[in-house]
């Protein structure tokens, strides 16, 4: 019923009306054709979203790659060609401007068939007996919930205490520097530490989450109920989002609501919807505590574009300047840059040449005072391994997504265990993957390792009492 009411006014509106309603605002843009390639790639994102919406299937990932798509590439962009704005200065010809858009375009294409050979690919696992499903071992999860409060109690013990906790981000930077973990300007001992200290009580917290929602059992036991109260507490502290980048607690506030809410299709459509007009009208206020009372400006507008142009909206206008600073000499990487992130853990120390930040490196090559600058999926797979890579890239991410939506999909039920761990990692999957997808990949690398380690020390082929019920 909520896809046939919404159907009609909602892929209109997201397709044709919003798009056109930026494009025909007053600015001072050049009505190029770049300007018009942005605005096809608008409309494209916003069919795409549109049919994630409707679709009679969840598909966690997939949706959260179009809305990502439509907000950060699709109508940030457009309101910043009509207004002649960019939070990034754009360096390069306009030509680069209209090449990365047109490349955005064609792995947004490439995406889109990748999910289609998933889709018609017979699932050979479905048709047989159903494999047993990888579960959540109880006693490991006990172990991880222990490290969990270890490692968080030792972050903020470093940084002097769970107050800073509730100050600003960039109390947070001051108090990581103070504790040597940043040292000879490197960034692994600050992954680490925000990464131990804030994954594995996300995780755990996560478990218990679904435990309670999931077993009627759980929820008469009272040390789980005690158990996910303290994790709720524990989170509050290291997960909030004061202290936390906005993508971080985006990832947090997605995987949460599709863990309390494991098979509502309308609480899906709903989340994607309401991204939308988050993203318009509350993101590009939420960093009102990055910074401390003193160095805090409120933001100033006349216009209801000017909030994306002046925030964190960058990914195709540095895009644009990968491309230009990779014609300026250095060519491709060939491998390199992603070599860099998933080796991220060793230290510059041992590595003396190992490659920065493909963000960092492009704005210290622009000549940028701030170079904590984003560097889309789409620049990365361009930069190492030229366009005809990063098609391939993206139809393989398309293809990956809509295979493990299809496994989600049916192993979510109303029916599936407690335990069942997938019902866990794809909800994170999904929420983290704005931060995958904004890049860079090194500053992303970080959590991911920790993930997936944190994964492999609960995980279990079992079903038996050893396993959550």
């Amino acid at each position: 019923m909520l896809s046939r009411a919404l159907s009609v006014p909602l892929a209109l509106g997201f397709t044709v009306f919003l798009p056109l309603v930026v494009a025909s605002q007053h600015g001072a843009g050049v009505r190029d054709a770049a300007f018009y390639l942005q605005l096809a790639l608008c409309m494209y994102a916003g069919a795409r979203l549109s049919a994630m919406i409707l679709t009679s299937r969840r598909k966690l990932l997939q949706g959260s790659f179009w809305l990502f798509v439509y907000m950060a590439l699709g109508v940030a962009p457009l309101a910043q060609a009509v207004l002649g704005q960019v939070p990034t200065p754009v360096v390069g010809p306009r030509s680069d401007l209209s090449a990365a858009i047109s490349l955005i375009l064609l792995g947004c294409i490439a995406f889109d068939v990748g999910a289609l050979l998933a889709r018609h690919r017979p699932d050979r696992r479905a048709q047989e007996e159903p494999s047993e499903p990888v579960m959540v071992h109880r006693r490991r999860l006990q172990l991880l919930t222990v490290l969990a409060f270890g490692f968080s109690g030792v972050f903020v013990l470093k940084l002097g205490g769970p107050a800073v906790f509730f100050s600003s981000r960039q109390e947070i930077i001051a108090g990581i520097e103070e504790a040597g973990v940043s040292a000879n300007d490197g960034q692994a001992g600050q992954a680490f530490l925000r990464g131990f200290g804030t994954v594995p009580a996300l995780l755990a917290l996560l478990m218990y989450v679904r435990w309670l929602v999931t077993s009627t059992r759980a929820r008469r036991m009272p040390s789980v109920i005690a158990t996910t109260a303290a994790l709720a507490a524990l989170n509050l502290v290291v997960n909030n989002p004061i202290s936390n980048p906005r993508y971080w607690f985006m990832t947090v506030m997605f995987s949460l609501l599709f863990t309390v809410f494991p098979v509502s299709a309308a609480m899906y459509r709903v989340a994607l919807s309401m991204g939308v007009i988050a993203a318009l009208l509350i993101f590009p206020f939420a960093d009102r505590f990055r910074y401390d009372e003193k160095n805090y400006k409120p933001v100033e507008t006349t216009s209801f574009l000017e909030p994306m142009a002046l925030k964190d909206y960058d990914q195709v206008g540095m895009f644009a300047n990968t491309i230009t600073f990779s014609r300026s000499g250095p060519g491709f990487f060939y491998g390199r840059q992603l070599a860099g992130s998933v080796f991220f853990a060793v230290p510059r120390s041992v590595w003396p040449g190992k490659p920065r930040d493909t963000g960092v490196m492009v704005g210290q090559w622009m000549g940028a005072v701030n170079t904590n600058l984003s560097s889309p999926i789409w620049a990365e797979l361009w930069l190492d391994f030229g366009p005809v890579g990063m098609g391939a890239g993206l139809l393989g991410m398309g293809y990956a997504a809509a295979r493990v939506d299809r496994r989600y999909a049916r192993r979510a039920t109303r029916r599936a265990p407690p335990g069942s761990l997938i019902s866990v990692v794809v909800p994170l999957v999904a929420g983290y993957s704005f931060i995958l997808l904004r890049g860079p990949l090194l500053q992303a690398s970080g959590r991911v390792a920790i993930a997936g380690l944190c994964l492999w020390l609960v995980m279990t082929h079992r079903t038996d009492k050893r396993t959550l019920r």
